[in-house]
């Protein structure tokens, strides 16, 4: 399955979970695509990765489409997130109460500042980073998250992978050498900042493309005449 289906994926279940809390029981491709801003036939596309056709005019069953997603990304395995680097990235994510609710529960933290050691941050006690490989193999953590300053994330990856740990959402903006066996995704804020403001740009020199059009004037000022 192509690696923008998965993230497809998972934003159908967030919409489907939505509508199967307000009692919707089947959905037609074209309100499930309308509502996840996907065309129609791409969503189709997705969902028969999964062996999910539905039914010629009564649409998908929300339910059992819930279930299936759910079993596709693995939601149905119980997950242990630790996270790595308690500063204020860290603290918004140890707080954060959406990852429990969706299978996500962070089960440890840590840290290097001896001040932060031993305090509670969202009810679960920060440890030092030299305990990342005994806490992790004993909590059974599946999932690292790196929060730290570019310096320190290759040195707390190597440590996470040495506690078994396989798939790593990275923070920091450095490339981590990983071995093949391991995931590894990188959110980086300032790149997406960028694509934003490409997207800004391209819309503004359309703008301004159309205002020149409108007053006559073609490529490199050229006059257009009727």
């Amino acid at each position: 399955m192509p690696e923008a289906a998965v993230a497809r994926l998972a934003v159908y279940l967030r919409v489907l979970s939505g509508m199967a809390e307000s009692g919707v029981t089947a959905v037609s491709s074209e309100e499930l695509s309308q509502a996840a801003g996907v065309n129609a036939a791409k969503l189709r596309k997705d969902l028969s990765y999964i062996g999910s056709y539905g039914t010629r005019g009564v649409g998908y069953d929300v339910e059992v489409l819930v279930s299936h997603i759910e079993r596709i990304l693995g939601l149905t395995r119980n997950h242990s997130v630790a996270v790595v680097g308690i500063g204020n990235l860290g603290h918004a994510l140890a707080n954060y109460g959406g990852f429990p609710g969706r299978g996500f529960p962070v089960t440890a933290l840590f840290d290097v500042d001896a001040d932060l050691v031993g305090i509670p941050v969202g009810g679960i006690p920060v440890n030092h980073i030299d305990e990342i490989t005994a806490v992790c193999l004993e909590r059974e953590v599946s999932i690292g998250v790196i929060a730290t300053p570019p310096p320190a994330a290759q040195s707390v990856c190597d440590r996470l992978v040495s506690a078994g740990v396989q798939c790593i959402l990275n923070f920091a903006p450095v490339v981590l050498q990983v071995p093949d066996n391991v995931e590894v995704r990188k959110v980086d804020l300032a790149v997406e900042m960028q694509i934003l403001s490409f997207h800004v740009a391209r819309r503004a020199d359309e703008a301004a493309s159309v205002s020149v059009g409108n007053n006559g004037l073609g490529v490199d000022g050229m006059v257009i005449r009727p």
